[in-house]
């Protein structure tokens, strides 16, 4: 086979990490293609030094931009690309707007398309990557779902065909990288107890909604450490209130996988907004404050290691899950050879 991922985003370089290693060890033809949708050195360069993986074949620079025009451009470079690779089957993981501009590229090429963590859904279209996620499901032949409650979801909207439970590749990734993030030296600048952070998604940057989430955090009792998103930061800066609240948060740079997984492991809780975050907070048995209205992983809801918040809850929440006795579940994601799975069903059903 020839086999073409397209990735463009942080957490997708992550996921994609065991299913680059297995592939490229594999007798097939295998060829990454990186949108460029993340090219911030700290959103991007970082995880290729750190995971010792070598650049993308393709870097198609693509950039920020608005929603459609980012897309488009993903779409026709994409398509640029294929045309000439002429691949077996494209993979795209998780739900970026690199997600779903390379899997219609794909598609209406006529190319196979497998999408990696198919089938979650928050269940609010006014999220952008609701709409991905949704789309890139309805234009693939290869749907490989993490969990049981993705499977479900894509029998309720009539996808059946070509529908695979495999785990999840972030789980086996915590596990294949757990003593490089054993070695990470323990920062002088961060205080022993600690809460950590992440706020990013666009509905939780509004000038409206992130002073509101900023104040909560800076009025909890614990001290908290935030790695600082470029979003977030360009709006705090926007809005004039970045140095407010560097005197009451602990503002860092945006950290590698490594790091983060050791900033995480070492905290009391973890208040966030990202997908993948909530599922590593709990496999790290920490608890976890969403500031989402839904998530579209459910399973940790519940489970009893995760809790949805407004930011008027934060508060309210963070006292609950740390002071509530939370029995996590290792066997709640399934395996540790997802990538080879996939390898394994993609062998037997293409070539």
């Amino acid at each position: 086979m020839k086999i073409i991922s397209i990735v463009g985003a942080r957490p997708n370089f992550v996921k994609m990490l065991p299913i680059i290693e297995v592939f490229n060890k594999s007798k097939h033809e295998h060829i990454l293609v990186h949108t460029g949708q993340h090219y911030d050195i700290n959103m991007s360069d970082i995880f290729f030094k750190e995971m010792n993986l070598k650049p993308a074949d393709y870097n198609l620079g693509v950039g920020s931009a608005l929603q459609g025009v980012q897309t488009g451009e993903i779409i026709k470079r994409s398509e640029e690309v294929l045309l000439k690779e002429e691949p077996d089957v494209v993979i795209v993981p998780g739900d970026t707007n690199s997600t779903f501009g390379g899997a219609l590229a794909a598609a209406k090429l006529h190319i196979k398309v497998a999408h990696l963590e198919a089938g979650l859904r928050s269940f609010n279209k006014t999220m952008p990557e609701e709409i991905n996620r949704i789309l890139a499901d309805h234009c693939s032949d290869f749907l490989f779902c993490p969990t049981q409650i993705a499977i479900r979801n894509l029998k309720n909207e009539g996808i059946l065909d070509g529908v695979f439970y495999v785990g999840d590749t972030m789980f086996e990734v915590a596990h294949l990288v757990k003593e490089k993030v054993d070695e990470v030296p323990k920062r002088t600048d961060i205080p022993d107890q600690y809460i950590l952070s992440t706020i990013h998604r666009a509905e939780n940057t509004t000038k409206d909604r992130l002073p509101l989430i900023m104040k909560e955090l800076s009025n909890l009792e614990y001290e908290i450490v935030l790695p600082l998103h470029p979003r977030t930061k360009k709006k705090l800066m926007e809005l004039g209130l970045l140095e407010k609240f560097s005197k009451e948060i602990i503002f860092i740079e945006p950290v590698g996988f490594f790091e983060f997984s050791k900033l995480l492991r070492e905290s009391l809780a973890i208040i966030t907004d990202s997908g993948g975050v909530q599922k590593e907070a709990y496999w790290h048995k920490k608890p976890c404050i969403t500031v989402r209205e839904q998530t579209e992983w459910l399973e940790t809801i519940e489970a009893g290691g995760n809790v949805l918040a407004e930011p008027s809850d934060i508060k309210e929440k963070v006292e609950l899950m740390i002071t509530k006795n939370i029995k996590f579940d290792d066997k709640l994601y399934g395996f540790t050879d997802t990538s080879k799975r996939i390898l394994g069903i993609l062998e037997s059903e293409i070539t």
